[in-house]
């Protein structure tokens, strides 16, 4: 039995109910798949979701109906929907297939180092959009920074700090211990930063696959499963001689990293999310599949399989 980490995509809820029931009940269905003989903790993206959680407040804010909700708040409300309707979906499957398994959703908040230097350069849109007017008006009312987004209008941005520590990770390591299926670290985590004894919430974006490593490193998971819409990694992707890799190791990602094959926005943080994990738990296994091929990958089928290799 092995412990393994499943990173879901951001848009494993789907955008509309049917979309959302669909994408749930086949998530349900691979996780329930891999939990029946393995201690499972889930991980997933929310970038639909807090999308639509944000803009709402916004919205409302406006017209004085609502207050304007801080983006960690918006987070944790996106942590509880997200989890509500996945671990429903697979506690429904591990009844239908009489699995002796319990799945639970934790609130999860990941630690960011406050002098870390995204806070000075806000890169990640969030919210909704703006004319140049508008953006200008509430950058001087409020302090943020509005930059353009895509010819689409101006967004608001925020910082993109990596994560230092997942302050809830005892708890899910114990649980998944114990047997149950454990929804964690959705969308990266609710970030925040020591507070006296405490801890505060900072408005900020962590990147989920990042958080996911670090927890699988911090837990000695022995997989780091990323499933996302491609069923392999690919050098030369997307052109008449791309290679899809079935099997990799660290030394040969960095190469191709250098030699520019992944895309930022959507490969690459994948691969350096593996390879950080791979670097702190030298003896994981880092896997990247299609959502529908998760089992096969678990079980050598499919997907890419990356190992380390030391210089």
């Amino acid at each position: 039995m092995s412990k393994i980490v499943i990173a879901l995509g951001g848009n494993a809820l789907g955008k509309t109910p049917d979309e959302q029931k669909l994408l749930v009940k086949k998530a349900a269905d691979i996780i329930v798949s891999i939990a029946k003989d393995n201690d499972v903790i889930v991980t997933h993206g929310n970038g639909p979701q807090v999308g639509m959680i944000a803009n709402a407040f916004e919205y409302a804010s406006k017209f004085n109906v609502a207050p304007f909700m801080p983006f960690a708040e918006c987070g944790a409300m996106s942590q509880g929907y997200i989890g509500y309707h996945l671990q429903n979906a697979i506690n429904e499957k591990l009844r239908e297939n009489n699995i002796e398994k319990k799945c639970a959703t934790i609130i999860t908040q990941v630690e960011v180092d406050e002098n870390d230097e995204a806070f000075t350069d806000p890169t990640k849109p969030v919210g909704m959009f703006y004319t140049k007017e508008e953006a200008d008006k509430l950058a001087s009312s409020n302090g943020y920074k509005y930059v353009e987004d895509s010819g689409r209008g101006y967004r608001r941005v925020v910082p993109s700090p990596k994560p230092e520590r997942i302050l809830e990770q005892e708890i899910v390591s114990n649980l998944a211990d114990d047997g149950n299926i454990v929804i964690t670290v959705g969308g990266g985590g609710i970030p925040v930063v020591k507070d006296g004894l405490g801890y505060k919430g900072v408005d900020a974006v962590i990147d989920k696959d990042f958080a996911s490593s670090k927890l699988a490193a911090n837990i000695n998971a022995d997989i780091l499963l990323i499933l996302t819409a491609v069923d392999k990694v690919y050098i030369n992707y997307n052109k008449d001689n791309q290679i899809a890799l079935d099997s990799t190791d660290t030394l040969e990602l960095q190469k191709y990293i250098d030699e520019g094959h992944f895309a930022k926005g959507s490969m690459l943080p994948k691969i350096n999310a593996c390879m950080n994990f791979l670097n702190e738990n030298s003896e994981g296994i880092a896997i990247i599949a299609s959502l529908n091929e998760g089992l096969e990958a678990i079980n050598g089928d499919k997907g890419t399989r990356i190992f380390y290799r030391r210089k």
